[in-house]
Parts: C-alpha cells; structure tokens; sequence
C-alpha cells in the first residue's frame, strides 16, 4: 500500500488558508454515520486509496496498532448480519415502550447494499512502538484505531462516498466469523459505498431519537 506523496519527509510546512478552511468545515458539517447505500461498486483502487490515508492516523507511541479485514464472501457477510438481526431484536426488547416505536423504525444497518465491508481490530500485541504511551493506559492502543476510523470517514465523505459504523454485534462471534488471531480486539464493523441520500440533519435528529447538544454543555473548566 502507498503512501500518498509528499506525505513524508522535511520541507516547508503547507499554508492552509482561509477557503481550505472553509471547505473542511463543510466537510465536518456533512460527515454522516451512513445506513443507506446504492449498490453502485466503489471506484477502482478507492478503498486501497482510504486505507491508506487511515495509516497517516495518530497512534500512540506509533504502534500503527489497525488492522482491517475486508469481507467479500457471501458466506462471512450472511454470519455478521445474521449476528446483527439477532443482537437487534434483544436490544429492542430493553427500550421502553416510549423508545420502542423509534428505535423499531430506525435503520440501523446498511448491510444489505454497501458494496464494501469491513471490520477494524487493534493488536494489542504488537511490538511495533515498543510500548511507548501504554503502560498506564493500554486502552489508548484501541484509541488509535478509532481515529483511523475518523479519518477513513472524513476521507470517503471527501470523495462522495459514505462511511456506516454497525455497532450491534457481538464481537465474540464476529471475531470467529472472521476468523481472526485471538489476540485481536473487535473495534467496529463498517459499511461503505455510495450513500442512497444526503440530508443536512443526522437521521437520528430527523427520527426524533435525540438531538446534538450545544457545544459549550459539554465544556468544563476548572
């Protein structure tokens, strides 16, 4: 996998001016958690081409602790959504009857259409960083993927394609679908294509199911 050019070595530093700015805000404001895709296949060499941007991620110590499965079978495809209709309908169950009607109507996967599919594990045996950073918090290890995720996000919001996190699954098994070291750690299971549609406000926002916050509610300073 390559790494884009001019990505590595010494010279000046780039100017981002004020447009760029500009641009990478709208980019923030329309990053979105897709669950609607068009069954359109990614471009050539697109999902090569994220993965790679993802490696220019912070990791601590510079473990680069990620690893990415990409699944393609059918047959591994059929067990995680299999997996995720059944944690689905028990989670349903835990909603209260105010909660239950929303939550039944929400689509919470894009499972079906997504032309790509992949799941993030972390390593937490690798050597690579030499420990650095992790002695007193080994969870920042998993930290690190997470913001490899981010940035595959914002990187396929960039190129007109959409990124879905599915978080109701049961890692235990989908570890074992995927047939992965045991020594790996499930981070999330991601779908990513062509979104079906763009909406300036969340779907959870539309649904009724929560609002964002204001930004200063979440601030503290002591």
């Amino acid at each position: 996998m390559t790494t884009p050019e001019g990505t590595r070595g010494s010279g000046d530093p780039p100017v981002f001016d004020t447009a760029f700015r500009d641009d990478l805000h709208r980019l923030f404001v329309w990053r979105r958690d897709v669950r609607g895709f068009r069954r359109a296949p990614l471009p050539e060499g697109a999902l090569e081409r994220l993965l790679g941007l993802a490696s220019l991620s912070p990791s601590v110590g510079l473990s680069e602790p990620w690893r990415f499965v990409i699944v393609e079978s059918e047959t591994a495809r059929g067990a995680v959504r299999a997996s995720f209709k059944a944690c689905n309908a028990d989670a349903l169950k835990t909603q209260t009857d105010e909660r239950a009607s929303i939550y039944a109507r929400l689509k919470l996967a894009g499972l079906d259409d997504a032309p790509c599919q992949f799941a993030v594990f972390t390593d937490h045996a690798t050597v690579q960083g030499h420990g650095l950073g992790r002695a007193t918090m080994p969870e920042t290890v998993d930290y690190s993927a997470v913001m490899a995720i981010h940035t595959i996000w914002l990187a396929a919001r960039a190129e007109g394609l959409g990124l879905g996190w599915v978080s109701i699954l049961d890692p235990g098994r989908i570890a074992e679908i995927l047939d992965v070291p045991p020594g790996w750690t499930f981070i999330g299971y991601f779908c990513l294509g062509y979104p079906s549609g763009d909406h300036r406000t969340p779907e959870l926002e539309r649904e009724g199911w929560d609002a964002r916050a204001t930004p200063a509610t979440r601030i503290l300073t002591r």
